[in-house]
């Protein structure tokens, strides 16, 4: 998930916190015990008067009943009780089950159903205590890991297609280009700024190795990583390894595809053996998980070479990790925005020529935005998320940040798929996007669309329209943090009961989101999942196009599009002037990005129409000027 504010100042991460107002019902006690409103009395005096109110109605029933309220019990004055009544009655207001009515009345507002009587709260206290806890006790026994990642998936399973009973067609691979002749570069800058396509293409007619590559990268890593503080670990020797064994396979004559000894990263929540898996914090930075993820096994299958576990932010938030925070290499003094902070620096510096990283609600298109690389973020359900750490198994999503929308439909292809560790996955038949006619396609451009991109598909014989999204629902960003923040807290839910959220790395992050959610009833969980059911069925109805041009990080789009499970490629489209620019002549600039959006299982639409843009335009072949440091930054190599 990403966060807005990325631009390093000291006071970066700070946050106000000032004394709450009374509350409304706190001011109204004073008013009754006739104090001035705002006015708080000495807790002992307060603690008295409650004292001297419960001994009352405790010794009445006790009393002879000497006078008629109306309802036949009699009451005794205070000045008949005797002293040790008052003195020990503190004790007993302690256990009394009246306050614990009281308390329970009073905690009912946060659940917005402050509405009971008496009587009823008895019964749902009573009731709590004697089925609710022990149920929740046990359940959580059993599931609520520590280790926070998808371990006993939920089987209420989210399905982001809009075609229902939809007969599964024939998984097909993509049938690739044929990439013109490559020739090798002289130097390695040239190397390492090459697509995926290309670097194929060397390695298949054995113009380079993969073990020369992944040389080339591992220096390139080692050389920006402490500037970008973009790397969490280098898996150097199982990245050797694989090289050797992908040179080996070739020198057999035997060709795995378009991957075959490509070195790439991993965002570091997906689990590679032997390895550290630290999902960023300082909590799991020694934790080792023992198993393939999914797409790390695809990947190796398919020949790709693994050099290094890429920064998440903290439990996958924002850029900030136990290690720092992650920059951005287009503008160094600029942070890179999260989560999959670490393969959208790496990528966009020519650390590695593609990575893999994950999108709850932002955290794949804020990063690629800010660090101007191209990215997809697929349909849910496109890929099996086993061995991923989990925040919510409605929205989470893996997808590939790349030099090209090529390269990205490349990748996609290969770790596309379904697990059985993961329900929410499924076979999906995408249509091959590099035979798409999109001279067939209408394609809605939003008011924040960047034109050149609008101009360029029209010149290439797509039907451009003006286009709005509508819905009524107008809960949609709180509809998503209700899902993920409470999602999420169902996996870490023993991670904060020990205490570990004190330990964050950004306190006014997760930890506050977190401790809230426990103050979201299981009801009006399901009334916003209910909600969300509503937004997709508008949004499907007024999807009048094949895809629709707009822009990448408006919050509410985000927000809408992860809801649905929509796909989006993100698409570099120019570059502005930085603020406050260096004196000396400076190389920086802020990247300017657009999204090509597409409906659930559309993922092809998307990823055709940005390469047809960027067949004819070179925005996301230019180069960030990592070596443009600040006054305190250093670089290795």
């Amino acid at each position: 998930m990403p966060l807005m504010n990325s631009t390093i100042s000291p006071k970066a991460c700070t946050r106000s916190i000032e004394s709450p107002p009374l509350s409304l019902s706190r001011t109204r006690q004073l008013s009754a015990m006739g104090l001035p409103r705002g006015h708080r009395p000495p807790p002992w005096r307060v603690h008295l008067l409650a004292v001297l109110c419960f001994v009352a109605l405790k010794t009445a029933a006790a009393a002879p009943r000497t006078g008629s309220t109306g309802g036949g019990i009699g009451i005794a004055s205070i000045t008949d009780m005797g002293m040790k009544d008052a003195i020990s009655a503190k004790y007993v207001l302690r256990k009394d089950p009246v306050n614990d009515v009281i308390a329970l009345k009073e905690s009912m507002k946060y659940f917005d159903a402050d509405f009971f009587n008496d009587s009823k709260l008895r019964e749902m206290e009573d009731g709590a205590k004697e089925m609710n806890v022990p149920a929740f006790r046990e359940n959580r026994k059993l599931v609520a890991l520590e280790n926070g990642g998808l371990h006993n998936p939920s089987v209420l399973v989210f399905k982001s297609s809009w075609t229902a009973n939809k007969k599964v067609k024939e998984i097909k691979s993509f049938n690739y280009p044929h990439t013109p002749v490559v020739h090798c570069p002289c130097n390695d800058e040239d190397i390492a700024f090459m697509t995926i396509a290309e670097l194929g293409e060397l390695i298949r007619t054995k113009k380079t190795t993969s073990h020369e590559l992944t040389g080339i990268f591992l220096r390139r890593l080692k050389r920006y990583s402490t500037v970008l503080k973009s790397v969490v670990t280098f898996t150097e020797d199982l990245a050797y390894k694989q090289a050797k064994e992908a040179d080996d396979l070739l020198e057999q004559g035997k060709y795995l595809g378009p991957l075959h000894g490509i070195p790439y990263g991993l965002k570091d929540i997906i689990a590679v053996p032997q390895y550290n898996t630290t999902w960023g914090s300082k909590t799991f930075k020694d934790q080792v998980i023992d198993m393939e993820a999914f797409a790390y096994k695809r990947l190796k299958s398919a020949g790709a070479v693994l050099v290094a576990k890429l920064v998440t932010g903290s439990l996958a938030y924002d850029d900030v990790w136990f290690g720092g925070r992650t920059r951005n290499p287009w503008n160094i003094e600029e942070f890179s925005t999260g989560s999959s902070a670490g393969p959208a620096a790496s990528t966009s510096a020519g650390m590695v020529p593609f990575a893999i990283g994950s999108e709850t609600a932002g955290s794949i298109t804020y990063p690629a935005a800010r660090c101007g690389v191209t990215a997809l973020r697929p349909t849910f359900g496109t890929v099996a998320r086993t061995g991923v750490m989990s925040i919510s198994e409605s929205l989470d999503k893996l997808g590939p940040f790349c030099r090209s929308a090529v390269d990205c439909a490349i990748v996609l292809d290969i770790i596309r798929g379904t697990d059985v560790g993961d329900p929410s996955s499924r076979e999906i038949a995408l249509e091959d996007p590099f035979h798409v006619d999109i001279t067939k396609l209408t394609v809605g451009y939003l008011d924040s669309a960047e034109m050149e991109v609008v101009d360029v598909l029209s010149a290439k014989g797509v039907k451009l329209v003006p286009f709005k999204l509508n819905y009524t629902v107008a809960s949609v960003q709180s509809i998503l943090n209700i899902t993920m923040d409470v999602d999420m807290l169902a996996h870490f839910d023993n991670w904060q009961r020990k205490g570990h959220d004190d330990e964050y790395e950004a306190q006014d992050q997760w930890p506050v989101e977190l401790r809230r959610a426990r103050l979201v009833p299981a009801v009006d969980y399901i009334q916003a999942q209910r909600t969300r059911g509503k937004l997709i069925r508008e949004v499907q109805e007024s999807f009048t196009v094949d895809a629709f041009i707009g822009n990448v990080t408006d919050w509410e789009l985000v927000c809408l599009g992860n809801l649905i499970g929509m796909p989006i490629v993100v698409v570099p489209t120019g570059f502005k002037s930085i603020e406050h620019p260096p004196k000396d002549d400076t190389r920086r600039r802020t990247t300017v990005t657009t999204g090509i959006y597409a409906p659930p299982e559309h993922d092809h639409v998307a990823l055709a129409l940005a390469m047809a843009y960027q067949s004819v335009t070179d925005h996301h072949k230019q180069r960030p000027p990592v070596d443009d440091l600040g006054p305190n930054d250093n670089i290795h190599g």
